[in-house]
């Protein structure tokens, strides 16, 4: 039977596609400007999704500056006050100081994160609506993105009228590639992630474990568990692991951690190893005439540093505030902002999924990390007392910015269809976002 095409139009100022954390959060500070916020999801409610966890300081300060931090407590999320990494037998512990408001990390489980910002975001004014698809970018007569097509569990399609598309919907970004993003920076490599959660472990504080060839990792997170990770370099991935993935999951954490591997069995698995193949790393163009890209959308890189949700975080800041600023201009700034704070972390995440460092290299990589979350974390901290034309709180400029995406919108008037994409939407696909 041929599906329906219903012609009754809603309107927002800002449609978000995508509604994990990266487009919860930018739909909350999108709603706190006062704008009329939709965000969309193929998926579920509080559901699950591959992640790495781990919220660094960047994240965490982001969270407790936008009263989000007290939910991820309140779920009995460990907090964590010391980092260790072992590099061979030797073992770096690092205590968490307290500064920026932060005195500890988390590694919360996306069932608890992305509700969480879900919640913030619905009690902004968001409306948030799963279950449904993207199936094709509205345009107005001059090329300009004007609204998304989107497609319910029936089947009907219906278009929605928007200033502003933003998509959030992973690194095989649906709206990116509708809206002809074009990547403009790769990855040279590309490692391959299983992980699983373990109750019953002693796992206190985060735990990073180097050898040549091989990592691996362990974060306390909800219920009492800890996520435990491993990672190789993408070939040995495909060519061994992806074919008996327990085994290759325990023979990789013998490898990084055979002291902590032995402890393993005093533990009980709860749930199936989920696995990531590994996919290099990118930018891409990341605003265009109506619409925007954020999350894994726009930039993603290789999940073994374990930034990715904080990247999510900090970019969905970013978009906020050139949003609220209410012009084209202000989205470019937004993406030469995000890939200035980007760049270093990228590069560094890049050389250490090469797996081809010794451990004096990677100990050296990790403490130019260090130096470039620091310089993120002075970045957002500055961002407490924002100039009143990035305030992301409902007011004069909130509404301002409010009004200039209606008047975006109102050129709807000659809107037509863009065409219908044959592809699922990929929201929550991403290992980080």
């Amino acid at each position: 039977m041929a599906k329906e095409t219903t012609t009754r139009r809603s309107a927002y100022d800002a449609v978000i596609v995508g509604a994990r954390c990266a487009g919860a959060a930018t739909a909350m500070l999108l709603s706190r400007l006062g704008l009329r916020v939709l965000a969309v999801d193929r998926g579920r409610y509080g559901t699950d999704t591959l992640s790495t966890h781990a919220l660094m300081r960047g994240g965490v300060l982001q969270l407790r500056r936008w009263g989000v931090l007290d939910r991820i407590q309140a779920a009995g999320t460990p907090a964590v006050r010391t980092t260790t990494f072992h590099y061979g037998d030797e073992a770096l512990a690092i205590a968490i100081k307290p500064r920026d408001g932060v005195d500890a990390l988390y590694a919360p489980r996306r069932t608890v994160l992305d509700a969480a910002l879900v919640d913030a975001a619905r009690d902004a004014g968001a409306k948030v609506e799963y279950g449904v698809r993207l199936a094709g970018l509205l345009r107005s007569s001059a090329g300009r993105v004007s609204g998304i097509v989107l497609e319910g569990p029936d089947g009907n399609a219906r278009p929605i009228e928007a200033g502003l598309v933003v998509g959030a919907d992973g690194l095989r970004s649906t709206v990116a590639r509708l809206a002809g993003a074009a990547t403009y920076r790769v990855g040279r490599h590309a490692g391959g992630v299983v992980y699983g959660y373990w109750s019953g472990l002693d796992v206190d504080g985060f735990h990073w474990y180097f050898r040549p060839g091989v990592s691996a990792g362990a974060l306390p997170t909800n219920g009492g568990e800890a996520c435990v990770f491993v990672a190789v370099p993408e070939q040995r991935f495909r060519d061994e692991i992806r074919f008996d993935v327990a085994s290759g999951f325990h023979r990789v954490l013998a490898e990084s951690a055979p002291e902590f591997a032995r402890t393993l069995g005093s533990g009980r698995q709860s749930g199936n190893f989920r696995g990531f193949a590994g996919e290099a790393g990118f930018f891409r163009q990341s605003y265009g005439p109506g619409w925007a890209l954020v999350g894994d959308a726009g930039y993603f890189r290789d999940p073994i540093t374990a930034h990715g949700i904080t990247d999510a975080l900090r970019d969905a800041e970013l978009l906020a505030r050139a949003v609220a600023r209410g012009t084209d201009e202000a989205l470019a700034g937004y993406q030469a902002g995000r890939d200035a704070l980007a760049l270093g972390l990228f590069e560094a995440s890049d050389d250490i999924a090469s797996f081809a460092w010794d451990l004096p290299a990677v100990q050296r990589t990790h403490r130019a990390m260090s130096d470039e979350m620091n310089r993120e974390v002075a970045a957002l901290a500055a961002l407490d007392d924002p100039g009143p034309a990035a305030s992301p709180a409902r007011g004069a400029d909130g509404y301002r910015a409010a009004s200039a995406w209606r008047s975006q919108a109102r050129a709807r008037s000659q809107s037509r269809w863009a065409v219908r994409s044959d592809t699922p939407s990929a929201s929550a696909v991403s290992c980080s976002e």
